[in-house]
């Protein structure tokens, strides 16, 4: 789940999604049941019980879901997010969301119109954020991208875009989610990609990289790439044993500070999950930090 702070009722909104896992074997259920949103509040020292977000919409019939993406809290209280969605056997669509918060339940008030992609499932897992007053969504896709797509209202955003470099050169990525890293005075996708150092890995899910976006061609620039968290291992010769990333969040702890953490695993290696942190230390104020 990835937790948000609610300053206007001073309670923290933890959302999630149900999901199905095998008993006898790693990996998800093959025949998923269908899948929707889960979300607990914590409030006065303590947190509440879990919730289902409703949303009785006949296209979300199988799936509807945030994942663990990231959201906006927006100075009147309401909640900007995004949702994946879809039938049975269809690829799934994304749109943007707004919902009601009044620190106990959280209601869908309106959906915006969907991005589609007709490649493997479809869009994936999609994140939210907000700056210089435009709404950013990042896509996981199943096509070899992931997709941005700008929003002046957080529901109508315009057509997607593969994720490029400023000098137009693909990013070549493999069905990983991406998130924001948000400052008042810049905005960075952390992100994982091929690369010739983990051409073995399961797509090439290690390293994790970061990346400050232009937010007016929507592109990463290619000379601010840093690694956030190192490849563990021989990702050429030997890339089933190094440590797979990908399910993470990012999080503003303080104006000089914000956190990535991943929980990686390597099954291969009879490693069952490990939980990474970078720390990244900001040389100008982070203003957005709560």
């Amino acid at each position: 789940m990835t937790p948000s702070y609610h300053a206007q009722t001073g309670s923290v909104l933890a959302l999630g999604q149900n999901v199905f896992y095998n008993n006898k074997k790693p990996g998800f259920k093959g025949d998923q049941p269908p899948r929707w949103p889960m979300y607990a509040v914590w409030k006065d020292g303590a947190w509440g019980s879990r919730q289902k977000l409703e949303w009785d919409d006949p296209r979300g019939s199988q799936m509807y879901s945030n994942n663990c993406g990231q959201r906006v809290m927006m100075p009147n209280g309401e909640v900007m997010m995004s949702f994946t969605f879809g039938v049975k056997n269809k690829p799934r669509a994304v749109c943007g969301v707004r919902c009601s918060f009044d620190g106990r339940q959280l209601l869908v008030k309106e959906i915006g119109p969907e991005l589609t992609n007709s490649v493997g499932r479809g869009l994936l897992e999609p994140s939210v954020t907000y700056f210089q007053k435009r709404f950013y969504l990042t896509i996981r896709a199943e096509d070899n991208h992931g997709y941005v797509a700008v929003s002046d209202d957080g529901l109508h955003y315009e057509p997607q875009q593969a994720w490029a470099w400023d000098d137009g050169a693909p990013l070549i990525m493999s069905t990983t989610q991406q998130h924001w890293l948000t400052h008042s005075d810049a905005l960075f996708l952390v992100y994982t990609r091929r690369d010739a150092t983990n051409l073995k890995v399961m797509r090439w899910r290690a390293p994790m990289w970061v990346a400050q976006v232009d937010p007016k061609t929507l592109r990463l620039i290619r000379a601010t790439e840093r690694v956030v968290l190192p490849l563990i291992g021989d990702g050429v010769n030997a890339g089933d044993l190094v440590p797979m990333m990908g399910n993470f969040g990012v999080n503003s702890v303080s104006e000089t500070e914000s956190w990535v953490t991943d929980g990686s695993w390597c099954p291969k290696a009879g490693n069952r999950g490990e939980l990474q942190l970078a720390r990244i230390k900001w040389s100008r104020p982070n203003r957005l930090a709560t």
